[in-house]
Order: structure tokens, then C-alpha cells, then sequence
């Protein structure tokens, strides 16, 4: 129940070519606190409620625990959301033993595109495709639960 993941700017679209899946994603924060944060999802017509505690300090790892709800109950839970609720598609890619999570946002966060990859342990190798930027591991500004509170459109140039 440990998620490990590193979390990267994307510098091009060539991800979208090389996606084996695309999944609409609809979610908001039915709790923002530092220690923890709620979340409910929509992914296409299926619905999930997101418990995940406070990040390593290194932003590298936290307790996650997730639990399958029906769609009528996440539209009813994102009623419910503190702040704006997010929107974004995401791509998954596979790249050498790993898939990247890609998410394109829209709406207020129009613009911002993160990769995400998850990894058995803080150490392990992975390969990076070349579409592949900044990291930003550990920048709060890119969890999602901060991007429902300041919208990457407000964001200062």
C-alpha cells in the first residue's frame, strides 16, 4: 500500500502516438489536508475513492489505498469536493518494463501535461523516453490535490 513514483514535466506531444490507452478522468478532493488527502475519480464510467497519506519527505513515496465505488456514487461524492474539480485525459505508455501515466489537463489547468511512473523501490532504473522533461518529484504545486486549490492557469508566468 506504498506508492513509489517519480513525476516529470513533458516537453512534446509524441506521447500521444505512442499511448496504448487514453482514459478521461474526472476527479476532486473530498479532503486537502497535508497529512491527507480524499479523492474521488471517474475513469470513463467507473468510479474510485482515493485515501493517500502525507509524501516522503523526498516526495518519492506515501501510504495509498484505493477502493472500487459505483459511478453514482462518485458523481454523488464530487458534489461534495472541496475547490474545482479536475479533468484531464491520460495516457498510458508502455516504455521499456514501465508504463508512464500521462496526464493532459483541461479546464483551468488547460495546458499542464505530467508523466508519472511508478517503481518497486526508490532506487530502481527506468528508462526515459525522449519526450521526457523537468523532474518535479516532490513539487507540491503538481499534486493534484493543489492543482484543484490554485489552477495551473493562475499560476504566475
Amino acid at each position: 500500500m506504498i506508492e513509489i513514483e517519480r513525476k516529470f514535466l513533458v516537453s512534446s506531444d509524441v506521447f500521444k502516438n505512442q499511448a496504448d490507452k487514453q482514459t478521461h478522468i474526472v476527479q476532486g478532493f473530498l479532503n486537502t489536508h497535508p497529512e491527507r488527502t480524499v479523492r474521488v475519480r471517474l475513469k470513463d464510467d467507473k468510479g474510485v475513492l482515493t485515501v493517500k497519506g502525507k509524501s516522503s519527505s523526498d516526495g518519492l513515496s506515501r501510504f495509498e489505498w484505493e477502493k472500487d465505488i459505483s459511478r453514482t456514487d462518485a458523481e454523488a461524492l464530487l458534489k461534495l469536493c472541496e475547490h474545482s474539480v479536475i479533468s484531464k485525459i491520460r495516457f498510458e505508455i508502455i516504455v521499456g518494463k514501465h508504463v508512464f501515466e500521462v496526464d493532459e489537463f483541461h479546464g483551468d489547468n488547460e495546458g499542464l501535461i505530467v508523466a508519472e511512473v511508478e517503481l518497486n523501490n526508490k532506487e530502481e532504473a527506468f528508462e526515459k523516453p525522449e519526450w521526457l522533461g523537468k523532474e518535479v518529484t516532490g513539487d507540491p504545486r503538481y499534486y493534484n490535490s493543489q492543482l484543484s486549490k490554485k489552477p495551473f492557469k493562475n499560476w504566475a508566468s
